[in-house]
């Protein structure tokens, strides 16, 4: 905690002018509410007066909001670099999934592998990309997931397929089996229901749809109309985020219908948006390549800035359940960690977030 005189000085600003809202507020209701109840016990108050004092409150809601939401996060507070578990043999490091219980799976982008890592950045496991058909063939996955099983899913962009990894396969090592069939399938994700989400970059489309015990597709969905669909995660009330290259990042619902674009409702600006997270309180966050931001998007107030320097090429982007923001930077081919929550990790009174959410536990 920071006890400088000047850091001391600014909370005491800042508690003085919340609590001067507060009183000011409660004795306004208190005199009103009385002379409210009575028919005509309007006074002099006029219908411009109400106007006046609507549009000041609004702006007096939405600056509190802001403060609320600049207290509860942090800014650039890297913890952790993780060098690329592949070195620089494959390429640089190139997508991203976090789990429940904090394990990061990786992947490079000309890697056959994905690695499992620890919290602290260890190797707990590493899973070959190689398909044992009629010839040992290697692929390489574009961007990976964990199924509602526990099983490891990763798009495979040049074969044009998705691939599951079953660790109970008749080979030692495990098997990857191919599902399905797309054009250039690129970002993948699982939605509140456990049904798997794929973004077809070239179609323009969002593929949603189950896999059953035996490995077969069903109940296929398409969201088309997308320009250049990159990365999909799930969205707070169990719909879908996707992020569209050099556009905007497009929030639907659970009826696969669009709510809203983010730039429409926060009036943000993006470069070229990529990887794509929402956190265990709802919130939707951005990871933005040209702009070399990670931008959070609140349910209320204005988007706040995470990370605002030190990247040079973010690409995926990963919540943990233990306040942490996990961020591949390509550009120093590396997952960086940062702390982005100020304690207590989790708020209950966060309005995305109720005792029926379907928001998954499974976080992208």
């Amino acid at each position: 905690m920071d006890n400088s005189l000047e850091t001391t000085r600014q909370k005491e600003n800042l508690l003085r002018a919340v609590r001067s809202l507060q009183v000011k507020s409660e004795n306004t209701l208190q005199k009103s509410s009385p002379i409210l109840s009575y028919h005509q016990g309007m006074g002099m108050v006029k219908e411009h007066h109400i106007q006046q004092l609507s549009e000041k409150t609004k702006v007096i809601c939405h600056d509190l909001e802001n403060i609320k939401n600049l207290l509860y996060f942090r800014q650039n507070n890297l913890v952790l670099q993780i060098p690329n578990p592949d070195g620089s043999r494959y390429g640089q490091t190139s997508s991203i999934h976090c789990s429940l219980d904090g394990t990061a799976y990786v992947s490079s982008e000309n890697g056959p592998w994905v690695h499992l890592l620890s919290r602290s950045g260890h190797i707990l496991q590493s899973l070959q990309c190689v398909d044992w058909g009629r010839e040992k063939e290697y692929f390489l996955p574009e961007d990976i997931t964990v199924t509602r099983s526990g099983m490891v899913a990763v798009t495979d962009m040049l074969n044009g397929v998705i691939r599951i990894f079953n660790p109970h396969s008749k080979f030692s090592q495990g098997d990857w089996i191919k599902i399905g069939k797309f054009e250039s399938p690129m970002g993948i994700g699982v939605d509140s229901m456990g049904r798997i989400l794929v973004a077809d970059y070239t179609q323009g489309n969002v593929y949603i749809f189950t896999v059953d015990h035996a490995f077969k597709v069903q109940h296929v969905h398409a969201v088309s109309g997308l320009c250049g669909p990159r990365y999909v995660s799930l969205a707070p009330d169990g719909g879908m985020v996707v992020s569209e290259e050099c556009g905007d990042v497009k929030i639907f619902g659970n009826n696969h219908k669009l709510i809203y674009s983010i730039s429409d409702k926060y009036g943000h600006q993006f470069g070229n948006p990529a990887g794509v997270c929402t956190d265990t309180e709802g919130n939707i966050i951005v990871a933005d390549e040209q702009q070399k931001q990670i931008t959070l998007f609140p349910v209320n107030g204005p988007p706040v800035c995470l990370v605002s320097k030190g990247l040079r090429r973010p690409t995926g982007v990963s919540c943990s359940s233990f306040g942490q923001l996990l961020v591949v930077d390509a550009g120093e081919n590396c997952v960086k960690v940062f702390k982005y929550k100020v304690k207590p990790y989790n708020n209950p009174e966060s309005p995305r977030i109720s005792e029926n959410s379907n928001l998954s536990p499974r976080l992208r």
